[in-house]
């Protein structure tokens, strides 16, 4: 049954790409084997950003530094710029307030936080997963 099952969507999927009703914005389906990697480092990232704000909550001095700031997106596409931006206010202490073409607006908890976006590494790894480089 499983298997008459997986044939099953696997006819489907190429019959939907065949009358060409899968298109990349849509539905992101080249996305699919590139985002799992990505995922994986964006959960870990997210654990370690819920310890990080969890110490500043339950420290007495609550030692924050908000900051409002801009940093550069190197996406093509409005799916990466998407992705990015959700990937951001995932991440605990952070939140995209808006998105542009060339940059996002993000608010920031602390000068860590700002310094984890500001070094680009998120930035380029949705870009790989995008595929547009």
């Amino acid at each position: 049954m499983l298997g008459l099952g997986a044939a099953s969507v696997a006819a489907t999927t190429w019959l939907a790409l065949r009358m060409d009703l899968i298109d990349r914005e849509g539905h992101p389906i080249h996305l699919t084997l590139r985002a799992p990697l990505f995922w994986f480092w964006l959960g870990w990232e997210i654990v370690k950003a819920n310890v990080t704000v969890i110490k500043i909550i339950l420290d007495p001095k609550l030692p924050i530094k908000p900051s409002r700031f801009r940093v550069p997106v190197s996406q093509k596409t409005d799916i990466g710029r998407v992705l990015y931006a959700n990937s951001i206010t995932l991440t605990p202490g952070t939140i995209s307030l808006e998105v542009n073409e060339n940059d996002i607006v993000i608010h920031a908890l602390t000068e860590a936080g700002e310094a984890g976006l500001k070094d680009g590494k998120m930035d380029r790894l949705v870009t790989a997963v995008e595929g547009t480089q």
